[in-house]
């Protein structure tokens, strides 16, 4: 099961990522969930989560920035 939501959530863009954490917590929100869907979809925002953060840490690290000479680098 834990590779099925790996391979869903690779295919996610991070945009959609983030629009389904959204939900996520919007579930989590609700009164009326069990202690059992709660948990479940803790773990599911958990790993979009740490998708969210991968994603965004590659994009940070091929992004090149202009120093004030003029020179690109990498951060």
């Amino acid at each position: 099961m834990k590779q099925e939501q790996e391979s869903r959530e690779r295919e996610l863009s991070v945009e959609e990522a983030f629009a389904q954490l959204e939900e996520t917590v919007s579930a989590l929100e609700d009164p009326e969930i069990s202690l059992e869907d709660a948990f479940a979809r803790y773990q599911e925002g958990m790993e979009l989560l740490k998708y969210c953060n991968a994603s965004i840490d590659k994009v940070e690290k091929s992004v090149q920035a202009i120093s004030e000479e003029g020179e690109l680098y990498e951060f």
